[in-house]
């Protein structure tokens, strides 16, 4: 045959037509024999790679495969044809793909929008297929959480007795994630479900004076990563309403109406000012008048 197609290249363009004509036949197989499809997900970060395992019984000797994705549009990724492993498709993961001997395909790194549905359709020596399926998802990294303190102090008299704070935490840019709260410093590390709002954003808790040095942590997660962010609450409660401390309520209380009447001073004046100038440019033009109808004229 190689005497026959030797001149111009014609081997390689009778390979390639067979290897198309075989591509396409392992296509038309998948949509016309029953498989046996077994689906699994993998999960991985942004930035990280993932690798998606081929898996087959054993005896059975793969002679050509095909991966391809489903989202947002079916895609060619990579192909396995006469022992040649090939993964320069034009799809979004040319260039982030790469195939293993063993048919394994290796994405990364990985964007937020990689998330989807694989398959990868093998056929053996005897020409029976399979054909596996994987979920891929893609979780973003988890910041550091951001812990804001809310208190409400009781009255003056059962100062320092009791302090009401709501802390609230929240992880920026982010989705699929879950909020919990661990106590720290003490022997019971785990707070009570009935104080927890908002889907555990919102933590309301009660407390004395021998709970000064006691740390709340918010642990933000989700299924690949995880981050805290920790806080002294009590430390927030004798900011707040210690004795002969002035809360910034108390500033406003007083700042407030005093630059409000500042204010209307201010305008009262400039009233006041603009109609006598116009009352005085009112007079004078009245004196410049009276002499010029008195004068004789020549």
């Amino acid at each position: 045959m190689c005497r026959i197609c030797a001149v111009g290249g014609a081997c390689q363009l009778l390979w390639r037509r067979t290897a198309m004509c075989s591509l396409w036949s392992l296509l038309l197989w998948e949509a016309l024999l029953p498989t046996a499809a077994t689906g699994a997900q993998v999960l991985s970060m942004v930035g990280s790679s993932a690798l998606l395992a081929a898996q087959h019984p054993p005896g059975f000797q793969v002679r050509e495969a095909i991966w391809r994705c489903f989202w947002p549009s079916e895609e060619l990724l990579a192909t396995f044809f006469r022992g040649s492993l090939e993964t320069l498709y034009h799809s979004r993961f040319l260039g982030r793909a790469q195939l293993h001997t063993n048919l394994s395909l290796e994405l990364g790194p990985l964007e937020s929008g990689d998330s989807g549905n694989f398959s990868v359709l093998m056929v053996d020596m005897g020409g029976r297929t399979l054909t596996q399926t994987l979920q891929l998802k893609v979780y973003d990294v988890v910041p550091r959480p951001v812990i804001q303190v809310f208190t409400a102090v009781a009255e003056e008299a059962q100062f320092p007795k009791t302090c009401q704070v709501f802390l609230s935490c929240w992880a920026s840019n982010i989705s699929d994630i879950t909020y919990s709260w661990r106590r720290d410093g003490t022997a019971d590390s785990g707070v009570e479900p009935h104080s927890l709002f908002v889907d555990g954003q919102v933590l309301s808790i009660s407390l004395g004076p021998g709970d000064r040095d006691v740390a709340y942590s918010c642990i933000v997660s989700n299924p690949v990563s995880w981050n805290l962010a920790t806080v002294t609450p009590w430390e927030s409660c004798h900011h707040e309403a210690a004795p002969g401390n002035t809360s910034y309520k108390d500033v406003l209380l007083v700042v407030v109406p005093v630059s409000l009447l500042l204010i209307l001073v201010g305008l009262f004046f400039a009233w006041q000012c603009g109609r006598c100038s116009g009352k005085k440019k009112k007079d004078v033009c009245a004196e410049g008048t009276t002499p010029e109808a008195e004068s004789p004229l020549v």
